[in-house]
Formats: structure tokens, C-alpha cells, sequence
């Protein structure tokens, strides 16, 4: 589904390297979780991977596609037919209602069952209210639902608990894997939160740039057991 060769990025006219010829697969359904310390490139590499940002050298092949030489037309092409993304930032605009803002992402691919992804995060009784009548939790849901709206082959995750309460975190997160569990995308999720990961299928650590170690998970945990 995603592969990565010999990646690199860098930034303040070379001065911050973010990839220092980052490697990397992930498997077409599978759930990666990418960890490490703050400044080590897991949020580059998301972005590289996702067609947010280009690499200064190396490839990536998303979806069959060999996105690094893509124009940026064709980048944006690919990125709203195949990819959604959720971030820490939720991003949804004030003066639209939960439908609307969703309703924002279904709209790119012409999906007109977009209530569904509504109804799937739990807020079928919301599609009137305005952002600012939403609590956190609720406004990433509307993230997630905004993203899924998409019918995205790929589903990147920026740090999406990371501005959220405990029992907040582990509802979205029991949410965006149910809803993996039943749809089968591919997943990527960055992460500082070490405990997360071990609902992922494959960690990924990050340092300094370099993709230090890629652990299987032969038993993922549920939003439940993981530690916080």
C-alpha cells in the first residue's frame, strides 16, 4: 500500500534535517503507529507519505501510484481520492454545522451517503450543532467523520488524542478502530504516546530523523486495555 525509499527532508535551507534517508512499507489494511520524541520526523514522514509535503530526494509509492513525481495537480488528485487526515487541530470551520463541515469532505469525492459517517462516530443527534456547542472529544469525531467521508483508502492520523482528556482519547480512538475493523483502510498514526502504539499492528520509532526500529504486533490491544 505505502512504500518509502531512501527519504530525506530538510528544512531551514538545510539546516534542520527532518529524514536522513528514511526506508519504510506498510501493508495495504494494516494499522502502523509511528512513535518518538518531539522533532525526531514522525510528522514529516506523515506528511511526505501522505502528499502533504515533497521529499528533497527518495520515492514514495502510495496506492499503486508514484506519488513523488507526481505535478501538483495530479498530488492534489490523488491526495483527495484516496487519503484522509485527522489531526491533533481539529480545523472544522466555526460558522458550519457538524453535517456541513463533513459534508465538506464528502463533497471532493461526490458521496451523498455522508450521514453515515455521522451516525458511525456517534453523533447522529448533533447535525445541527455548531463547533463551539461541541466538546473536544465530539469535535474530533466530526474530524473523523469528516476524513471517512471520503472513503479514503489511507487514513493519516496526526497526534488525534492529543489535546483530549483520558476517557475522551480512548473513546475516539476505540471509534477510529472499530470503524478501521469494519472498512479495512490502512491506518498511519503518529504518536508520542508509547501506550497507543500497542493497538497498532506495526510501531514504527523514529530519532533524529531515521527510522530506528519497525516492530510487528501479533496482538494489538483494544482502546480499552492500552495504558495512558
Amino acid at each position: 500500500m505505502i512504500t518509502a525509499t531512501d527519504l530525506y527532508k530538510s528544512f531551514n535551507g538545510g539546516a534542520v534535517k527532518a529524514l536522513r534517508g528514511v526506508s519504510l512499507t506498510v501493508n495495504e489494511g494494516s494499522f502502523a503507529a509511528v512513535i518518538g520524541a518531539s522533532g525526531s520526523g514522525k510528522s514529516t514522514l506523515m506528511n511526505v507519505l501522505s502528499g502533504l509535503e515533497r521529499a528533497d530526494g527518495g520515492r514514495v509509492l502510495a496506492c499503486g501510484q508514484g506519488i513523488s513525481a507526481m505535478t501538483d495537480k495530479r498530488l492534489t488528485e490523488f491526495r483527495r481520492k484516496y487519503v484522509g487526515f485527522v489531526f491533533q487541530q481539529y480545523y472544522l470551520l466555526p460558522h458550519l454545522s457538524v453535517e456541513k463541515n463533513v459534508r465538506l469532505g464528502a463533497d471532493l469525492v461526490g458521496n451523498k451517503d455522508y450521514l453515515r459517517e455521522i451516525e458511525a462516530v456517534g453523533l447522529a443527534d448533533k447535525l445541527k450543532a455548531m463547533p463551539s456547542e461541541l466538546s473536544g472529544g465530539e469535535q474530533q469525531r466530526v474530524c473523523i467523520a469528516r476524513a471517512l467521508a471520503k472513503n479514503p483508502r489511507i487514513l493519516f492520523l496526526d497526534e488525534p488524542t492529543g489535546a483530549l482528556d483520558e476517557s475522551t482519547g480512548r473513546s475516539v480512538l476505540d471509534y477510529i478502530a472499530k470503524l478501521k475493523a469494519e472498512r479495512g483502510f490502512t491506518m498511519v498514526m503518529v504518536t508520542h504516546n508509547r501506550n497507543i502504539s500497542e493497538m497498532a499492528d506495526v510501531v514504527v520509532e523514529m530519532n533524529s530523523g531515521n527510522v530506528v526500529s519497525v516492530t510487528d504486533n501479533p496482538a494489538p490491544k483494544t482502546a480499552a486495555e492500552i495504558g495512558w
